[in-house]
Protein backbone atom coordinates (compact mmCIF):
# COMPACT_ATOMS: atom_id res chain seq x y z
CA UNK A 1 0.00 0.00 0.00
CA UNK A 2 1.59 3.38 -0.65
CA UNK A 3 1.30 6.51 1.00
CA UNK A 4 -2.02 8.30 1.83
CA UNK A 5 -0.65 11.81 0.82
CA UNK A 6 2.91 12.87 -0.32
CA UNK A 7 1.96 16.65 1.47
CA UNK A 8 4.47 17.43 5.11
CA UNK A 9 2.05 16.41 8.39
CA UNK A 10 2.68 18.39 11.23
CA UNK A 11 2.36 16.35 14.43
CA UNK A 12 0.59 18.84 16.93
CA UNK A 13 1.64 17.62 20.62
CA UNK A 14 2.19 19.01 23.92
CA UNK A 15 0.66 22.67 24.17
CA UNK A 16 -0.23 24.06 28.03
CA UNK A 17 -2.76 21.38 29.84
CA UNK A 18 -2.29 19.64 32.18
CA UNK A 19 -2.22 16.35 29.92
CA UNK A 20 1.03 18.11 28.22
CA UNK A 21 3.20 15.33 28.87
CA UNK A 22 0.67 12.58 27.95
CA UNK A 23 0.30 14.71 24.48
CA UNK A 24 3.84 14.52 23.83
CA UNK A 25 3.91 10.89 24.81
CA UNK A 26 0.98 10.30 21.94
CA UNK A 27 2.67 13.10 19.75
CA UNK A 28 6.03 11.27 19.50
CA UNK A 29 4.92 8.10 19.04
CA UNK A 30 2.61 8.80 16.02
CA UNK A 31 5.61 11.13 14.77
CA UNK A 32 7.62 7.96 14.90
CA UNK A 33 5.20 5.94 13.18
CA UNK A 34 4.74 8.06 10.55
CA UNK A 35 8.04 8.36 9.40
CA UNK A 36 8.39 4.37 9.26
CA UNK A 37 5.53 4.58 6.68
CA UNK A 38 7.29 6.53 4.70
CA UNK A 39 5.76 9.90 5.18
CA UNK A 40 7.22 13.51 5.31
CA UNK A 41 6.25 14.43 8.86
CA UNK A 42 7.43 17.60 11.79
CA UNK A 43 6.78 17.32 15.16
CA UNK A 44 5.88 20.58 16.63
CA UNK A 45 5.23 21.39 20.16
CA UNK A 46 2.35 24.07 19.93
CA UNK A 47 2.97 27.28 21.79
CA UNK A 48 2.78 30.82 20.64
CA UNK A 49 4.54 30.68 17.55
CA UNK A 50 2.58 27.73 16.45
CA UNK A 51 1.82 29.91 12.91
CA UNK A 52 5.23 30.44 12.32
CA UNK A 53 6.03 27.65 13.24
CA UNK A 54 3.79 25.75 10.59
CA UNK A 55 5.00 28.45 7.65
CA UNK A 56 8.82 27.51 8.46
CA UNK A 57 8.31 23.67 8.31
CA UNK A 58 5.70 24.12 5.55
CA UNK A 59 3.12 21.95 6.93
CA UNK A 60 0.31 21.18 5.09
CA UNK A 61 -1.86 18.78 7.29
CA UNK A 62 -2.09 18.65 11.01
CA UNK A 63 -2.18 14.98 12.94
CA UNK A 64 -3.69 16.35 16.28
CA UNK A 65 -2.08 14.93 19.16
CA UNK A 66 -3.42 17.54 21.66
CA UNK A 67 -5.57 16.54 24.85
CA UNK A 68 -7.47 18.63 27.23
CA UNK A 69 -8.42 22.59 26.47
CA UNK A 70 -6.80 23.74 23.71
CA UNK A 71 -6.19 20.31 22.05
CA UNK A 72 -9.71 18.54 21.91
CA UNK A 73 -12.48 21.57 22.72
CA UNK A 74 -12.30 23.11 19.10
CA UNK A 75 -10.02 25.79 19.94
CA UNK A 76 -6.93 24.48 17.39
CA UNK A 77 -9.92 22.85 15.45
CA UNK A 78 -11.19 26.64 14.84
CA UNK A 79 -7.89 27.96 14.53
CA UNK A 80 -6.83 25.65 11.37
CA UNK A 81 -9.71 26.18 9.91
CA UNK A 82 -9.28 30.02 9.67
CA UNK A 83 -5.90 29.13 7.99
CA UNK A 84 -7.87 26.49 5.51
CA UNK A 85 -4.98 23.60 6.86
CA UNK A 86 -6.89 20.07 7.05
CA UNK A 87 -7.01 18.12 10.46
CA UNK A 88 -7.22 14.63 11.74
CA UNK A 89 -10.38 14.00 14.11
CA UNK A 90 -13.81 15.64 14.53
CA UNK A 91 -14.56 19.41 13.91
CA UNK A 92 -14.57 22.45 15.92
CA UNK A 93 -18.47 21.78 17.21
CA UNK A 94 -17.90 18.13 17.91
CA UNK A 95 -14.52 18.99 19.53
CA UNK A 96 -15.93 21.42 21.78
CA UNK A 97 -19.36 19.62 22.87
CA UNK A 98 -17.21 16.48 23.63
CA UNK A 99 -14.47 18.13 25.57
CA UNK A 100 -17.49 19.55 28.14
CA UNK A 101 -19.12 16.92 29.94
CA UNK A 102 -21.96 19.04 31.34
CA UNK A 103 -22.45 20.09 27.40
CA UNK A 104 -22.13 16.15 26.48
CA UNK A 105 -24.72 14.83 28.89
CA UNK A 106 -27.32 17.24 28.31
CA UNK A 107 -27.22 16.63 24.47
CA UNK A 108 -26.86 12.76 25.01
CA UNK A 109 -29.54 12.46 27.48
CA UNK A 110 -32.03 14.40 24.87
CA UNK A 111 -31.10 11.51 22.80
CA UNK A 112 -32.23 8.99 25.03
CA UNK A 113 -28.56 7.60 25.58
CA UNK A 114 -28.37 6.88 29.11
CA UNK A 115 -26.00 9.00 31.38
CA UNK A 116 -25.51 9.14 35.25
CA UNK A 117 -27.79 11.63 36.85
CA UNK A 118 -25.86 14.36 38.49
CA UNK A 119 -25.88 18.44 38.49
CA UNK A 120 -23.26 21.68 38.72
CA UNK A 121 -21.41 23.65 40.93
CA UNK A 122 -20.38 27.11 39.44
CA UNK A 123 -16.73 28.17 41.49
CA UNK A 124 -17.75 30.74 43.89
CA UNK A 125 -20.70 28.72 45.07
CA UNK A 126 -20.18 26.88 48.10
CA UNK A 127 -23.10 24.36 48.85
CA UNK A 128 -23.37 22.12 51.31
CA UNK A 129 -22.97 18.33 50.78
CA UNK A 130 -26.32 17.41 51.61
CA UNK A 131 -27.94 20.93 49.75
CA UNK A 132 -26.60 18.95 46.09
CA UNK A 133 -27.31 15.79 46.91
CA UNK A 134 -31.06 16.76 47.71
CA UNK A 135 -31.21 19.08 44.59
CA UNK A 136 -29.60 16.44 42.40
CA UNK A 137 -31.83 13.08 44.17
CA UNK A 138 -28.30 12.09 44.86
CA UNK A 139 -26.99 9.73 47.65
CA UNK A 140 -23.20 8.97 48.41
CA UNK A 141 -21.24 8.10 47.07
CA UNK A 142 -20.65 10.41 44.05
CA UNK A 143 -18.00 11.45 41.44
CA UNK A 144 -16.62 15.18 41.79
CA UNK A 145 -14.52 15.84 38.43
CA UNK A 146 -14.51 19.48 36.46
CA UNK A 147 -16.29 19.94 33.23
CA UNK A 148 -13.40 20.09 30.98
CA UNK A 149 -10.70 17.68 31.26
CA UNK A 150 -9.59 14.62 30.93
CA UNK A 151 -7.00 11.86 32.36
CA UNK A 152 -9.01 11.59 34.82
CA UNK A 153 -7.45 14.60 36.36
CA UNK A 154 -9.43 16.74 39.37
CA UNK A 155 -11.77 13.97 39.86
CA UNK A 156 -12.28 12.67 43.38
CA UNK A 157 -15.04 9.55 44.22
CA UNK A 158 -16.50 11.26 47.86
CA UNK A 159 -17.19 8.88 50.06
CA UNK A 160 -17.46 10.47 53.13
CA UNK A 161 -19.11 13.86 53.82
CA UNK A 162 -15.76 15.31 54.98
CA UNK A 163 -14.41 14.88 51.54
CA UNK A 164 -16.62 16.93 49.98
CA UNK A 165 -14.89 20.65 50.23
CA UNK A 166 -11.54 18.90 49.15
CA UNK A 167 -13.43 17.49 46.09
CA UNK A 168 -15.07 20.47 45.27
CA UNK A 169 -12.06 22.82 45.63
CA UNK A 170 -9.40 20.04 43.89
CA UNK A 171 -12.64 20.18 40.39
CA UNK A 172 -12.82 23.78 40.69
CA UNK A 173 -8.79 24.07 40.10
CA UNK A 174 -9.07 23.16 37.13
CA UNK A 175 -12.47 24.04 35.60
CA UNK A 176 -15.09 26.94 36.68
CA UNK A 177 -17.82 24.13 36.40
CA UNK A 178 -17.40 20.81 38.47
CA UNK A 179 -19.75 17.92 37.48
CA UNK A 180 -21.09 16.33 40.54
CA UNK A 181 -23.00 12.87 39.34
CA UNK A 182 -23.89 9.26 40.51
CA UNK A 183 -20.70 6.67 41.28
CA UNK A 184 -22.10 3.80 39.31
CA UNK A 185 -20.34 0.58 40.67
CA UNK A 186 -19.58 -2.17 38.52
CA UNK A 187 -17.43 -2.78 35.42
CA UNK A 188 -15.97 0.22 33.39
CA UNK A 189 -15.52 -0.36 30.21
CA UNK A 190 -14.41 1.72 26.91
CA UNK A 191 -15.07 1.19 23.54
CA UNK A 192 -13.69 2.66 20.23
CA UNK A 193 -14.82 3.72 17.29
CA UNK A 194 -13.13 5.04 13.85
CA UNK A 195 -15.03 6.60 11.45
CA UNK A 196 -14.40 7.81 7.64
CA UNK A 197 -16.48 10.21 5.20
CA UNK A 198 -19.81 9.38 4.61
CA UNK A 199 -19.46 5.51 6.96
CA UNK A 200 -21.02 3.72 9.59
CA UNK A 201 -18.28 4.25 12.12
CA UNK A 202 -16.10 1.14 12.71
CA UNK A 203 -16.66 -0.57 16.46
CA UNK A 204 -13.13 -1.93 17.89
CA UNK A 205 -13.77 -4.69 20.66
CA UNK A 206 -14.42 -3.04 24.04
CA UNK A 207 -11.75 -3.05 26.57
CA UNK A 208 -12.61 -3.22 30.34
CA UNK A 209 -10.38 -1.70 32.76
CA UNK A 210 -9.44 -3.19 36.08
CA UNK A 211 -8.08 -0.73 38.29
CA UNK A 212 -6.59 -1.01 41.58
CA UNK A 213 -9.26 0.14 44.53
CA UNK A 214 -11.57 0.46 41.08
CA UNK A 215 -10.53 3.69 40.78
CA UNK A 216 -9.21 4.53 37.19
CA UNK A 217 -7.35 7.46 38.08
CA UNK A 218 -4.42 9.07 36.65
CA UNK A 219 -1.33 6.79 37.70
CA UNK A 220 -3.41 3.81 36.77
CA UNK A 221 -4.04 4.90 33.47
CA UNK A 222 -0.26 5.74 32.89
CA UNK A 223 2.10 3.79 35.31
CA UNK A 224 2.47 0.38 33.21
CA UNK A 225 1.37 -2.68 34.98
CA UNK A 226 -0.76 -0.79 37.78
CA UNK A 227 -3.91 -1.25 35.31
CA UNK A 228 -5.23 -4.59 34.10
CA UNK A 229 -6.88 -4.41 30.57
CA UNK A 230 -9.35 -7.26 29.09
CA UNK A 231 -9.58 -7.12 26.02
CA UNK A 232 -12.13 -8.01 24.15
CA UNK A 233 -13.78 -7.32 27.41
CA UNK A 234 -15.57 -10.86 29.29
CA UNK A 235 -19.17 -9.59 28.96
CA UNK A 236 -21.92 -11.09 28.01
CA UNK A 237 -22.63 -10.73 24.30
CA UNK A 238 -25.81 -8.47 24.92
CA UNK A 239 -24.30 -5.92 26.43
CA UNK A 240 -21.26 -6.06 24.39
CA UNK A 241 -23.51 -4.90 21.35
CA UNK A 242 -25.36 -2.81 23.31
CA UNK A 243 -22.97 -0.64 24.13
CA UNK A 244 -21.33 -0.68 20.82
CA UNK A 245 -24.59 0.53 19.56
CA UNK A 246 -24.76 3.23 22.39
CA UNK A 247 -21.08 4.08 21.36
CA UNK A 248 -21.99 5.13 17.47
CA UNK A 249 -24.83 6.81 18.63
CA UNK A 250 -23.25 8.92 21.15
CA UNK A 251 -20.18 9.28 18.02
CA UNK A 252 -22.95 10.08 15.49
CA UNK A 253 -24.83 12.37 17.89
CA UNK A 254 -22.04 14.69 18.55
CA UNK A 255 -20.93 14.46 14.86
CA UNK A 256 -17.26 12.90 15.45
CA UNK A 257 -14.83 11.87 12.74
CA UNK A 258 -11.83 10.47 12.55
CA UNK A 259 -10.90 8.23 15.92
CA UNK A 260 -13.11 8.36 18.82
CA UNK A 261 -13.27 6.75 22.33
CA UNK A 262 -16.73 6.85 24.68
CA UNK A 263 -16.52 5.63 28.36
CA UNK A 264 -18.83 3.45 30.11
CA UNK A 265 -20.02 2.06 33.63
CA UNK A 266 -22.08 -0.89 33.60
CA UNK A 267 -23.73 -2.21 36.39
CA UNK A 268 -23.58 -5.68 38.22
CA UNK A 269 -26.97 -6.06 36.59
CA UNK A 270 -26.07 -4.81 33.27
CA UNK A 271 -26.89 -1.52 32.71
CA UNK A 272 -24.90 0.61 31.00
CA UNK A 273 -24.31 4.50 31.20
CA UNK A 274 -21.74 6.91 28.97
CA UNK A 275 -19.56 8.81 31.28
CA UNK A 276 -18.02 10.76 28.19
CA UNK A 277 -16.58 10.70 24.89
CA UNK A 278 -13.05 11.62 24.21
CA UNK A 279 -12.45 12.76 20.57
CA UNK A 280 -8.46 12.52 20.23
CA UNK A 281 -8.44 9.75 22.24
CA UNK A 282 -4.18 8.56 23.63
CA UNK A 283 -2.11 6.58 21.01
CA UNK A 284 0.91 5.91 24.00
CA UNK A 285 2.04 2.48 24.69
CA UNK A 286 -0.50 2.28 27.29
CA UNK A 287 -3.23 3.57 25.24
CA UNK A 288 -6.69 2.04 24.59
CA UNK A 289 -7.13 2.96 21.15
CA UNK A 290 -4.04 1.51 19.70
CA UNK A 291 -5.29 -1.81 21.93
CA UNK A 292 -8.75 -2.05 20.66
CA UNK A 293 -7.23 -1.62 17.23
CA UNK A 294 -4.61 -4.60 17.86
CA UNK A 295 -7.43 -7.02 18.94
CA UNK A 296 -9.34 -6.25 15.66
CA UNK A 297 -6.56 -6.99 13.38
CA UNK A 298 -4.90 -3.60 12.98
CA UNK A 299 -1.24 -2.58 14.10
CA UNK A 300 -0.66 0.88 15.31
CA UNK A 301 0.88 2.06 12.27
CA UNK A 302 -2.19 1.02 10.49
CA UNK A 303 -4.23 2.99 12.90
CA UNK A 304 -2.10 6.28 12.72
CA UNK A 305 -2.90 6.13 8.40
CA UNK A 306 -6.92 5.19 8.99
CA UNK A 307 -6.60 8.90 11.36
CA UNK A 308 -4.87 9.95 8.73
CA UNK A 309 -7.52 9.28 6.46
CA UNK A 310 -9.83 11.80 8.24
CA UNK A 311 -8.04 15.23 7.44
CA UNK A 312 -7.73 13.48 4.01
CA UNK A 313 -11.33 13.17 3.91
CA UNK A 314 -11.63 16.95 5.52
CA UNK A 315 -9.20 18.47 2.78
CA UNK A 316 -11.59 17.20 0.07
CA UNK A 317 -14.70 18.26 1.51
CA UNK A 318 -12.97 21.65 1.71
CA UNK A 319 -12.27 21.37 -2.33
CA UNK A 320 -15.22 20.56 -3.43
CA UNK A 321 -16.74 23.62 -1.77
CA UNK A 322 -14.24 25.82 -3.51
CA UNK A 323 -15.50 24.27 -6.67
CA UNK A 324 -19.08 24.29 -5.98
CA UNK A 325 -18.96 28.51 -5.06
CA UNK A 326 -16.01 28.99 -7.97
Amino acid sequence: MGRLTNLRIGVLMGGRSSEREVSLRTGQAVHQSLLRRGYDAVAIDVGDRLPQDLMDQKVAIAFLSLHGPGGEDGTIQGFLETIGMPYTGSGVQASAVGMHKVVTKTLLAAHDIPVPAGTVVTRGDAPSLAQVLKRAKLKLPVVVKPASQGSTIGVTIVRRALEWKEALALAHRYDSDAMVEAYIPGHEVTVSLLGAAAQTPKVLPAVEIVAPDGFYDFSAKYQKGKTRYLCPAPLPAKILRAIGSLAQRTYEVLGCEGAARVDFRITPKGRSFVLEINTVPGMTETSLLPMAAAQAGMDYDSLVEWILQSALDRAARWDAAKKETA
